[in-house]
């Protein structure tokens, strides 16, 4: 069975964990409700409930194999619960953050990829190079 999911951080086109959705179909772009916080979590963002940004992503239509790849890179159900949205596509899965964010950012205005792209911004350089557990999936780069 094949389902929307909203991602709107490293799966993003042209991001570090993209090829995770290989086999997905792009539906499109989309920015959320006015109701989410975006935050940098060290070299990924995690977005909450509550806020006001609009989040800037992508909605691609997956099936049950790359949907368990993505809660496995997401640590869903742990560290990232998955909940549904309305998006112009169909309801669609988003995985809101669980942690601590003590002393973690906001990302101002929710758009990961302008984020990043700022030349003053702490991941643009280095950060696609950190290895952690959304950059260096179960053992290997990804």
């Amino acid at each position: 069975m094949r389902q929307p999911v909203f991602v709107y951080g490293t799966l993003l086109r042209g991001e570090v964990n993209h090829g995770l959705l290989a086999g997905a179909r792009f539906l499109g772009g989309f920015r959320t409700r006015a109701c989410y916080t975006l935050f940098l979590l060290g070299a990924y963002p995690g977005l909450i409930k509550g806020g006001r940004d609009r989040i800037a992503g992508e909605v691609y239509e997956v099936d049950s194999a790359c949907l368990r790849r993505l809660d496995r890179l997401e640590d869903y159900p742990r560290l990232y619960d998955r909940q549904q949205i309305q998006t112009p596509y169909g309801r669609a899965w988003i995985y809101v953050y669980r942690g601590s964010l003590e002393g973690c950012p906001v990302i101002r205005g929710g758009d990961w990829r302008a984020f990043a792209a700022h030349p003053d911004s702490p991941r643009a350089a280095g950060a696609r190079a950190t290895r952690d557990a959304k950059t260096y999936f179960f053992g290997k780069a990804v």
